[in-house]
């Protein structure tokens, strides 16, 4: 059989002190299982920049911006302009969902005619 160990003071107390990282950024508030998780939505787009995003269409060729769609998962069309829009309002879609607000006013002061306003649905 193995010998037991032993624990002393000396150790419980370092262990106290000590903290654990957890390796995650703190960019953004989680709303969804998958970010709790770890994705941070780079995957679909790369970036979460609307300029870059941006810049990137403005480089592809009409074909690249087809095939780019198809796997956003836009219905390809001819007209460059129109379907540059689409890609840009299906990021700004994505990127919602991964930038929240990050906090609130939470000294709001109202007045006795706003407070009696909001107390009649009581």
């Amino acid at each position: 059989m193995a010998a037991k160990k032993k624990t002393t003071a000396k150790t419980k107390k370092n262990l106290k002190n000590m903290d654990q990282a957890h390796g995650k950024t703190e960019e953004y508030q989680p709303s969804t299982l998958e970010q709790i998780w770890g994705d941070d939505g780079l995957g679909k787009y790369n970036t979460l920049s609307e300029p870059t995003y941006t810049e990137q269409l403005n480089e592809m060729s009409k074909v690249d911006m087809q095939a780019h769609a198809t796997q956003v998962g836009i219905m390809p069309i001819d007209n460059v302009e129109l379907m540059k829009t689409r890609l840009v309002k299906e990021f700004k879609k994505h990127v919602s969902l991964y930038r929240r607000p990050s906090h609130t006013p939470k000294d709001v002061k109202l007045n006795k005619e706003l407070k009696d306003i909001l107390g009649e649905g009581k």
